[in-house]
C-alpha cells in the first residue's frame, strides 16, 4: 500500500514534496521531548488548502491515518504518527494573506511561523505586533494557538487561543469549513456573536481537522518599552503580589521565574514585568502604577525591585526570551521537555514547592516559572527539565519527573498543558465521564473513519 500511497500523493503535491525514505521517516518520528519515536509511512508537504483537501480524501479512501504538523516543536510528541500513515507537514503553507491595521488582525496560512509574522509586521506595519511564545521563531502560529499557547502579550490578551478571530479548516471528511466572522462577512475580525465552532479545533491535538488559515489579533507596538523585576523570598506571598501587579492592568507580560543558576538567583522568586508606552511620560506613569501596587511589600522589607542597568534590560526585553533556549541545552544532547500546568494563581506556592521536591527526588536539571494569563485569571506554571537524549538514564529520569509533575499538577487543581499521550490518560481518568463521552461523540461525527491523529485523546 505504501508504494501506491506515495504514487498517488505525488500526483497531488508533486514528487519533490513526498517522501517515504527511511531518513525522512526517522526525522519525523519524534520531537525534542521524552516520548519514544513512532515513524510515519510517508511525509507530504502540501502547498495550499485544495492539496490538503485531496490528501485527506485520499487518506479516507485508503483508511490511512494522517497527522498534521507545524514546526514539530510541541515537545510532548503530539505530532508522532502513533499508528503510522501520513505526516502532513504544513511548512509550505506559510503566507501572510492580510493585515488589517484598523481592526488590528492578521490572516495567515496554517504553516506561517512566528518569526515570519514578526518580520513582516516590523517591515510593513511597524505600529503593530502579535503575541509571541518563548519558542524558536520557526514555531507556527497555528500550532501554538491550537494548543492554547501563551506569549509575551498574554497578560494583555489572554491565551493565544483567546486571540484567535476565525479559522479555515479541512475536516476529516475532506470538507472545508470556516469559523468566526469570516464564515458570514468574509472579514476576520472576530468569533462573536456566532456559535463558536472554533473550539472544535482548539486543544484537540489535530484529531478533529487541519487548520489551513486563521485570523489572529494584533496589538499596538510601542515606541518605548521597559521591564521591572520584582524579587521576593516567600512563595506564600506570591499570589497576592501577582494579583496586585495585574490589577494595575498596564503590564503586557508577567513571568515569575525561579532557578538554581546563576548562584545569585538561587532561593529567590523573581517576577519579570514587561510594559510599554507611546511616550516616555506614559511609560513613567505605568511604572509608577506598578511600583505603587506592591508598595506594602517594599515598605515591609520583604520584597523589592531589582536594580537593572540599562544594558542589562535588553536581555529581559528580548522576544522571544533566549533564556529558555539556553537552559534547554544545559545537559547537551538535544533533550528538553516541560509540564506547563494551567492553574489558578493561588496554587503558586504549592506548585513551586512540588517542583523543588520533584527535581530533588529525580535528580534532574530544572527551571521553574510561570506566565500569568489575563489579569491574573490563571497562570501557566512550568516545570522544565533538560536532559541528554544520548543518555538513556538521563532520559528516564526526566520522563519519570514529568509523570510525577503531571500527577502533582492534577492533584493541586491544575491541568497539564499540551499533554503528551500518558498525561492525556491521566487527564481523562480525572475528567467528568460525560465530558469525555461528548468528546468521543464529536470525533465520531467529524471523523467516522478514525484517520485523524489516532492514539490521542483516547482511552
Amino acid at each position: 500500500m505504501t508504494t501506491d500511497l506515495i504514487t498517488r500523493l505525488e500526483k497531488i503535491v508533486g514528487p519533490r514534496f513526498v517522501s517515504g525514505a527511511a531518513e525522512e521517516r526517522y526525522l519525523y518520528s519524534m520531537d525534542q521531548g521524552t516520548m519514544p519515536p513512532s515513524e510515519p509511512d510517508v511525509v507530504v508537504m502540501p502547498a495550499n488548502t485544495e492539496e490538503v483537501q485531496q490528501v485527506v480524501r485520499l487518506a479516507n479512501e485508503l483508511k490511512v491515518p494522517i497527522v498534521p504538523m507545524g514546526a514539530g516543536l510541541v515537545l510532548s510528541g503530539l505530532t508522532r504518527a502513533l499508528r503510522g500513515g501520513i505526516i502532513l507537514d504544513m511548512k509550505r503553507m506559510n503566507h501572510i494573506i492580510e493585515v488589517n491595521p484598523q481592526s488590528r488582525y492578521a490572516v495567515i496560512e496554517g504553516g506561517a511561523a512566528q518569526g515570519m509574522l514578526k518580520s513582516y509586521l516590523k517591515k510593513h506595519h511597524p505600529q503593530l505586533k502579535h503575541s509571541m511564545p518563548d519558542a524558536p521563531p520557526i514555531a507556527t502560529l497555528a500550532g501554538n494557538i491550537c494548543i492554547h499557547g501563551s506569549g509575551h502579550l498574554s497578560v494583555l490578551g489572554g491565551s493565544h487561543s483567546d486571540m484567535l478571530t476565525g479559522m479555515e479548516v479541512v475536516l476529516p471528511s475532506g470538507e472545508i469549513v470556516r469559523t468566526g466572522s469570516c464564515s458570514v462577512a468574509g472579514e476576520w475580525f472576530g468569533r462573536s456573536p456566532l456559535p463558536d465552532l472554533s473550539g472544535l479545533f482548539l486543544g484537540w491535538s489535530g484529531t478533529t481537522g487541519i487548520v489551513t488559515k486563521l485570523g489572529i489579533k494584533l496589538f499596538p507596538s510601542y515606541k518605548h518599552n521597559d521591564v521591572l523585576v520584582f524579587v521576593a523570598e516567600d512563595a506564600d506571598q506570591m499570589p497576592d503580589m501577582i494579583s496586585k501587579l495585574t490589577s494595575t492592568q498596564v503590564a503586557e507580560d508577567m513571568t515569575p521565574w525561579m532557578t538554581p543558576k546563576p548562584d545569585w538567583a538561587k532561593g529567590f522568586l523573581h517576577i519579570n514585568i514587561a510594559y510599554g508606552a507611546h511616550t516616555k511620560k506614559e511609560l513613567t506613569f505605568k511604572r509608577n502604577l506598578l511600583q505603587a501596587s506592591v508598595k506594602k511589600y517594599i515598605d515591609d522589607k520583604v520584597a523589592g525591585f531589582l536594580p537593572l542597568p540599562a544594558p542589562q534590560k535588553g536581555r529581559f526585553l528580548q522576544i522571544p526570551s533566549p533564556d529558555l533556549v539556553r537552559f534547554a541545552d544545559l545537559r547537551k544532547g538535544g533533550g528538553f521537555e516541560y509540564v506547563g500546568a494551567i492553574m489558578a494563581i493561588e496554587h503558586f506556592p504549592q506548585a513551586y514547592r512540588a517542583g523543588l521536591e520533584i527535581a530533588e527526588k529525580y535528580n534532574v536539571s530544572y527551571s521553574l516559572g510561570a506566565r500569568i494569563i489575563g489579569a491574573g485569571h490563571s497562570m501557566m506554571f512550568f516545570f522544565a527539565y533538560a536532559f541528554n537524549r544520548a543518555d538513556a538514564e538521563d532520559v528516564k529520569r526526566a520522563s519519570d519527573a514529568l509523570e510525577a509533575t503531571n500527577t502533582a499538577a492534577l492533584a493541586m487543581g491544575g491541568i497539564p498543558w499540551k499533554a503528551e499521550q500518558p498525561a492525556q490518560q491521566q487527564i481523562i481518568d480525572q475528567m467528568d465521564p460525560e465530558t469525555f463521552a461528548l468528546m468521543g461523540r464529536i470525533r465520531s461525527v467529524l471523523d467516522p473513519n478514525g484517520i485523524m491523529n489516532p492514539g490521542n485523546w483516547e482511552k
